[in-house]
């Protein structure tokens, strides 16, 4: 079947598989989850799983959070935003401020969704299979519930209009949404490319390239005055451990599989 050839060639990443667990406490998981795959089916237990991750990935936004309170109580976080922010100002000019504002929409609320569609029916032509398709879409409902809780726990003004470029926005500061969902979003994208690069230097520049794409992001919330530094950070941060949640969820998904559990159905024979 053609989805199941689909899949065993995503188990490996490079010269790594995905499937084998090095640690023991990977292996118990593994083992656990792999029962369950053969009893309930690969698709359900990925479901579960990102389910899981995302519940996981919700109390580390809270404790994220708390944290910053913290810190911000102690007056710390300034230390490093307003100088940071300061330096930003002293480099913008009209010219920069039009280009940057461009590119920091690429991963709006416009701008993002219209990358991840394209990609989504790029993954699901090719591929044949579901698995791309709940990946993506649990990766960014995940990455925006965890904007919507960072920003209502915390409340964070931004910085003052007066050093910010317009068009203003006005919603909670912490976390940047911005760029919390171009590390979830691109980083997932990557992920299933690298699966499918066979060459190491095309992963190398795929990840290059990825990289690239998110820290240039997250710098443009800041020269843009649209956000604190330690938004960003935060976002990063954030953004990279549920990354690494749906990741993981995934290599759960393949070893069930490997030890034979049922498959997600082919969508292009559903359609027959």
């Amino acid at each position: 079947m053609h989805t199941e050839r689909g899949e065993a060639a995503d188990r490996t990443l490079g010269q790594v598989d995905l499937t084998r667990w090095r640690t023991r406490a990977g292996r118990a998981v593994a083992r656990g989850w792999t029962a369950l795959g053969q009893r309930y089916g690969a698709m359900p237990l990925l479901l579960l799983t990102l389910a899981v991750g995302l519940a996981v990935a919700v109390v580390a936004t809270w404790l994220a959070s708390a944290v910053f309170d913290a810190v911000r109580e102690a007056d710390d976080v300034a230390v490093l935003d307003r100088p940071v922010l300061d330096w930003a100002i002293s480099l913008r000019s009209p010219a920069a401020d039009r280009l940057v504002t461009w590119w920091t929409d690429v991963a709006g609320t416009i701008g993002m969704p219209v990358v991840a569609v394209g990609f989504l029916v790029g993954f699901t032509i090719q591929r044949r299979a579901w698995t791309p398709v709940v990946l993506l879409v649990a990766a960014s409902g995940g990455s925006l519930l965890m904007t919507i809780a960072g920003k209502d726990l915390i409340g964070r003004a931004r910085p003052p209009l007066s050093d910010a470029v317009p068009p203003y926005e006005h919603s909670p500061s912490f976390p940047s949404g911005h760029t919390l969902n171009a590390t979830v979003i691109v980083g997932t994208i990557v992920y299933l490319l690298l699966l499918r690069e066979s060459r190491a230097v095309t992963r190398v520049w795929t990840i290059v390239a990825g990289t690239l794409f998110v820290l240039s992001v997250g710098a443009s919330r800041v020269f843009l005055g649209h956000h604190w530094l330690t938004d960003v950070l935060a976002a990063w941060a954030l953004g990279l451990a549920w990354l690494s949640l749906v990741v993981t969820a995934h290599r759960l998904y393949l070893t069930a599989l490997r030890h034979g559990a049922e498959p997600a159905p082919d969508p292009a024979a559903r359609a027959r």
